[in-house]
């Protein structure tokens, strides 16, 4: 390797050092969802099947055996949480997605086109006054549930808040002076949106992205608590704390392990949004 690229290495490590030194935040909450992430991934190779059942060591305390302890049907916690995470990172991860995906899509046009604006704020005001837990319940009763309906049951509250942020966004932008002299330029209005509005959307939606996939995980367990989520042959979080409500007092290991790594994963989204935020909009920097 020449002299050149070994400097170029460096500077890279170095800047990526600094920039994680500076913003504690970002790499706190985005080292702990990486590690559940991969955790979670990773959970077939060592955590075992999370659905065996084994009434010889039902409500078992936590051993070299069982990490996490065993439930009332001598299944094993620790292999449940791993398991769990995934449901709550898939969930969270695809609201998320698709809330900022829906977002741009619909809230451009919203705020440029002033027509096409009232029709879609009165359709978002609508959305907005569903609560998230009685529509879950509402589509578990037609359909049966399952995650996909899980999804849109959490999806459809959380988008119009994206929608919202959007449109502001580009009625404040649409009057800057770079953009009346595009359009007076005779750009196109799809150019006028795609290369001069769009780019100021990405800070602001990055970080309302997270804080949608941490309100996401939270509604998912609340649902799978309430028996509205999905199926209870998988394991959530949810389902577990609920699962161990009766036996708190003898095994409280059965709540408390699914209920710390539901906290853990909150914690640390909200974290990372809490450290884009202040990256993005250094004017809101705080110490850590």
């Amino acid at each position: 390797m020449s002299d050149l690229a070994i400097s170029t290495v460096f500077l890279r490590r170095r800047g990526f050092a600094t920039f994680i030194g500076r913003n504690r935040r970002i790499a706190l909450g985005g080292g702990v969802i990486l590690f559940m992430i991969l955790a979670a991934a990773a959970a077939p190779l060592y955590a075992g099947n999370p659905n065996i059942m084994n009434p010889m060591v039902r409500l078992e305390a936590p051993s070299a055996t069982h990490w996490f302890g065993t439930d009332a049907l001598g299944r094993d916690v620790f292999a449940r949480t791993v398991y769990g995470a995934q449901i709550s990172l898939a969930i969270g991860l695809s609201v998320a997605v698709l809330a900022v995906g829906l977002g741009m899509l619909i809230g451009l046009p919203a705020g440029y086109y002033r027509r096409f604006d009232a029709l879609v704020m009165r359709v978002m005001d609508g959305l907005m006054s569903i609560p998230s837990i009685l529509l879950a319940i509402a589509l578990v009763a037609l359909t049966h549930g399952g995650v996909p309906i899980v999804i849109v049951a959490i999806l459809l509250p959380e988008m119009p808040r994206e929608v919202r942020l959007v449109r502001a966004i580009v009625l404040s932008v649409r009057e800057r002076p770079f953009v009346e002299a595009a359009i007076a330029g005779g750009a196109r209005t799809r150019k006028v949106l795609l290369r001069h509005i769009l780019p100021s959307t990405f800070a602001p939606l990055t970080v309302q992205g997270t804080y949608v996939c941490a309100s996401a995980i939270l509604v998912e367990a609340a649902l799978s608590f309430l028996g509205a989520g999905v199926p209870p042959s998988i394991p959530t979080w949810g389902n577990m704390i609920a699962s161990s409500q009766l036996y708190l007092g003898l095994a409280p290991w059965t709540m408390f392990f699914p209920g710390v790594a539901l906290a853990v994963l909150v914690l640390a989204v909200n974290l990372l949004g809490d450290g884009l935020r202040d990256h993005l909009d250094p004017r809101l920097a705080r110490s850590l």
